[in-house]
């Protein structure tokens, strides 16, 4: 197995745990938005409409989130793309209330752009066909002929060319 492959095994479990778990955590807050609103702030200011809409939209995009995360694990191509644009509403969203809590939403912005980079430059891959059949694509791997020291003989067959 290649170390590219092995790294971008890590960054897609990553990438669809970030979605997954945030996506849990939005749709709690979203939930709470819309039903127990005294939760936040009293006095907030929003772009438009109020607290209720922004919770359900914060669902919306929870349930989104965690779809897309968990079709990450099962190696779907649609939910790479879907789970960068996921993100990266996520990582706006996080931006967004910067004023409210500095710290948390810089993290969580992080986080989030991590999750695209890791969809963006590694993507999804089939689980199935990379570890499931147990074999390994011979055409990948370089082996040395038998009687053959492998790396030293490539090497003494370079000095003599030169």
């Amino acid at each position: 197995m290649e170390s590219r492959d092995i790294t971008g095994s890590g960054w897609q479990t990553f990438s669809g745990l970030v979605l997954a778990l945030g996506g849990i955590f939005a749709v709690v807050e979203g939930l709470m938005a819309v039903y127990k609103s005294s939760f936040f702030v009293g006095n907030a200011v929003f772009v438009f409409s109020g607290l209720n809409t922004w919770g359900w939209i914060t669902f919306g995009l929870g349930i989104i989130a965690v779809v897309s995360g968990l079709a990450v694990f099962g190696g779907r191509e649609w939910a790479r793309w879907l789970g960068i644009g996921i993100a990266g509403l996520g990582a706006l969203g996080a931006l967004l209330t910067a004023q409210a809590y500095p710290l948390w939403s810089l993290m969580i912005m992080g986080v989030y752009l991590l999750a695209v980079y890791g969809l963006a430059v590694y993507g999804v891959r089939e689980s199935a066909a990379l570890y499931g059949s147990g074999t390994r694509d011979e055409s990948s791997t370089m082996q040395a002929p038998e009687g053959s020291s492998g790396i030293s003989e490539a090497s003494d067959r370079g000095r003599r060319a030169a």
